[in-house]
């Protein structure tokens, strides 16, 4: 009686999200060792090595500008405070 799982009026039976995670005591092996042996399909959408390149070269880029942008307000303000607001 014990070991039934309780009968909710509401469960339609859905997974939403899989909770069978590595490293958890109730991951099923069974299922991995299903997807290691389904035949490896390659994803169309995925990032070539040289794709990856440009878009780290231009996050770089980018973040190198933002930094340039709050340096040169820092040094701005530097500037403001001594020549016109100390003197």
């Amino acid at each position: 009686m014990k070991n039934q799982p309780k009968q909710y009026d509401d469960d339609d039976g859905r997974v939403i999200c899989d909770m069978d995670v590595d490293g958890m005591p109730w991951h099923d092996r069974r299922v991995r060792r299903e997807q290691r042996e389904a035949p490896k399909v390659q994803h169309p959408d995925q990032m070539t090595a040289a794709e990856t390149r440009a878009y780290t070269g231009s996050a770089l880029l980018a973040a190198l500008v933002i930094w340039a942008v709050f340096a040169a307000a820092w040094a701005l303000l530097i500037l403001f405070c001594t020549q016109i607001w100390f003197r």
